[in-house]
């Protein structure tokens, strides 16, 4: 079975959304997630009564749509999220896969995890408290991970008697804010969640706004899924060698593209190595396919016998990265031990795991001016900053700006496997200036 380069070009423009929500605590994030499968129905009967049955248990007369998100015992008892909570559900003109983050600056470790995979961002805001500096931080993750579009809900609008001025007033300093870190789109949404005011249905309390609700503007946002032109990445997974009497000399290298497409006829290059070949065959789901494409899990085989074991980086030969052993990179930083210079990791990039060890950490990001706060020494649990990582192996590390999968790498403990922080190559804000880190040679290990 082949696939022709039309039916690849059909298949690249789809009707699913990943969005993740974000805000500060009490923001109403997990209310307005429920108020969002509520109103558009995308509850089940047994879901609701299970729900309307814990809020009468608690003394409440209206159904608590935050328990529809709110799934660990400890978020219902205490009235917060804690952990990611991802929810699936359609509507007749796009389907979603939603991650509900948590809002309490102890987990932002979390948000970072679900929005590293979104193409949008809802950003909550509590009409009575503003901008504030969770709000910020929200931002600039958003900004950094390069989600392309974010959504400002300012909610909570019945306790300012739904005023105009107040939420032109939040609506004007986050865009700035987020302007300023280099966000390329930015809605900003006037909302109740608990009254379900613009949420799916536009709100009788706010005829001065004349925009989409929530969920019009997620069916109709544009979201680029244009597979054929990005830079074709394959990481390989795992060597398939079955040395049977059917397939005696059968070599394939199975995993999942990363981006882009592969052609049978290819010329190709294999990293770090350097070596080169030609696509001799695609085997996908037990077929031979002529073209394959990202996120599609497949097994290439090649027309020379390479060495290639798992952690190796196929890419075709006009348009490989070039590999690297220093990594000047922008870190969030998610453990709770800190990240200080000169100390032993391990890098983890697509499926490849090498040794590193930090140079420099030139700057951390102060949230309320954006400014670089420069040799901090070390990071702590949630800050942002800029790192410097010498690997013992090169790696092929494309910026995150070109590409969010084989640009990005975590950093871990190698002595109990911790992760320590999530990493961006190459510039950070799409707005902002690199840092400029001095070249030192001070007699590291490698």
């Amino acid at each position: 079975m082949s696939t022709t380069s039309e039916q690849l070009a059909d298949l690249s423009a789809t009707t699913l959304l990943r969005f993740a929500t974000a805000g500060s605590v009490d923001d109403g994030k997990s209310t307005l997630v429920g108020r969002l499968l509520h109103d558009s129905k995308s509850v089940l009967a047994d879901q609701l009564e299970a729900v309307e049955a814990a809020s009468l248990s608690r003394g409440q007369d209206a159904p608590d749509l935050a328990l529809l998100t709110d799934g660990l015992r400890a978020e219902r008892e205490q009235g917060i999220t804690i952990d990611v909570a991802y929810r699936y559900f359609a509507t007749p003109r796009r389907r979603f896969i939603l991650a509900d983050t948590p809002g309490h600056v102890q987990y932002t470790r979390n948000m970072v995890t679900g929005a590293s995979t979104a193409e949008l961002a809802v950003v909550l805001v509590d009409a009575r408290n503003g901008v504030v500096e969770q709000t910020r931080r929200h931002a600039a993750v958003a900004a950094l991970l390069r989600v392309p579009h974010v959504v400002l809900a300012v909610n909570k609008m019945d306790l300012v008697d739904y005023q105009e001025s107040v939420f032109a007033r939040i609506a004007e300093e986050f865009t700035t804010y987020a302007s300023e870190l280099g966000v390329p789109e930015i809605t900003a949404i006037p909302i109740s969640a608990l009254a379900g005011d613009n949420v799916v249905e536009p709100s009788a309390n706010m005829d001065w706004y004349g925009g989409p609700t929530v969920l019009e503007h997620l069916e109709t946002v544009p979201v680029s899924h244009d597979l054929t032109a990005c830079h074709a990445r394959f990481p390989v997974q795992y060597v398939i060698r079955p040395q049977t009497a059917e397939h005696p000399d059968y070599r394939g290298y199975a995993g999942q593209i990363a981006a882009g497409a592969f052609r049978v006829g290819e010329r190709v290059t294999v990293l770090p190595s350097g070596r080169t070949s030609t696509i001799s065959a695609i085997d996908a789901l037990g077929e031979s396919v002529d073209i394959a494409w990202a996120p599609q899990s497949v097994t290439i085989r090649l027309a020379d016998d390479i060495d290639i074991s798992r952690g190796d980086l196929i890419a075709p030969a006009t348009d490989a990265p070039a590999t690297t052993q220093d990594v000047v990179a922008t870190v969030c930083h998610v453990a709770d031990q800190p990240l200080s210079v000169g100390q032993r990791v391990l890098l983890k990039h697509t499926t490849r795991t090498v040794k590193a060890i930090v140079k420099d950490i030139p700057s951390r990001l102060t949230l309320d001016d954006l400014s670089q706060h420069p040799a901090p020494g070390q990071l702590v649990a949630n800050d942002i900053g800029r790192v410097v990582v010498r690997t013992a192996e090169p790696l092929a590390l494309d910026t995150y700006a070109d590409s969010r999968r084989t640009g990005s790498f975590l950093l871990i403990d190698p002595s109990d496997g911790t992760t320590l922080a999530a990493g961006m190559a190459g510039d950070s804000f799409a707005s902002a200036r690199a840092v400029v880190v001095q070249d030192d040679e001070d007699g590291w290990d490698f």
